[in-house]
């Protein structure tokens, strides 16, 4: 196991304010620029075709930082993310919530009795599936929900529309048709700030929460044990959800998040009695839950 602990303690806005170059999945308007650019207000900001490609410009020091997406409230975890940071070598620094409004943008002259496809994110699609179901839209999933928007700016064409931010419309001249279109009125999708090193292995009481992935052996109640290691040290589940593992099949992981300080004498126990139960462990760093931005 490798717990990923930094000689140099930094607080949450010192490690924002250092960085200088930060990866993005998609182009200005997205949502993974929106909160890139919250976050990491100095610098400058990469655009990236993929969220892989913007993880491996921060694995290979191409850029400090990588902002991505990894659940959102409605649609649930984003899966590719997730299995980045499964097999990856970065370290999640900080989780931040931002509000998502989906909005459904045309071409000017368009109306929303007009279009009868919208192009976006396949997650941007699943949160707005009742909206479209009921106007009798079709869908196209994108890379992004930006690059959605630019290609319908491109395309112009009265039937074709995007589902994207009101930051989008303005920046590829799109009409705005309805706002709001998502499902849930409560539609929060959280981002991670990845780095090559874990800042926040500290005495800092306002990291509560640390991500931990994990994989257990085959067999009856092998889940169940690791999970009874953390209640009896006295740690709490927040999130645990699970993956298949890509290269074996019927193998999965796990990924957890757990309120408690894992940098104490108490975590340290908790981990080695954890590592006992499971085939493998990484702790991917450790928050302040809930920043909105």
């Amino acid at each position: 196991m490798n717990t990923g602990n930094s000689s140099e303690a930094m607080n949450t806005v010192k490690l924002e304010e250092k960085i200088k170059t930060v990866a993005y999945g998609g182009i200005e308007g997205s949502f993974s620029y929106i909160a890139a650019d919250k976050i990491c207000t100095n610098a400058e900001k990469i655009s990236c075709k993929s969220f892989k490609e913007a993880y491996e410009k921060v694995e290979c020091g191409e850029c400090e930082a990588a902002v991505l997406p990894i659940e959102n409230s409605f649609a649930g975890e984003v899966g590719q993310v997730s299995d980045l940071m499964f097999t990856g070598s970065l370290y999640i620094n900080g989780v931040y919530e931002l509000a998502v409004s989906q909005n459904l943008l045309g071409v000017p002259g368009s109306s929303l009795s007009s279009i009868k496809t919208v192009l976006s994110h396949q997650q941007a699609l699943d949160q707005c599936a009742v909206f479209l179901y009921d106007n009798g839209i079709s869908t196209r999933a994108f890379e992004n929900t930006a690059v959605a928007a630019r290609e319908v700016a491109k395309i112009n064409d009265i039937s074709i529309g995007a589902v994207a931010s009101i930051e989008t419309a303005e920046l590829y001249g799109l009409k705005v048709l309805a706002e709001n279109i998502n499902e849930s009125a409560h539609n929060i999708t959280k981002f991670a700030l990845f780095t090559k090193a874990n800042h926040y292995e500290n005495n800092d009481e306002q990291f509560s929460t640390f991500i931990m992935m994990f994989t257990v052996p085959n067999g009856p109640g092998t889940l169940a044990k690791p999970l009874t290691v953390l209640g009896d040290y006295g740690y709490s589940m927040r999130v645990i959800r699970s993956r298949p593992v890509k290269d074996i099949n019927w193998r999965y992981y796990f990924y957890t998040e757990v309120e408690g300080k894992i940098s104490s004498e108490n975590g340290e126990k908790m981990i080695e009695e954890f590592k006992k139960c499971c085939s493998s462990l990484k702790i991917l760093g450790t928050y302040k839950p809930e920043l909105r931005l």
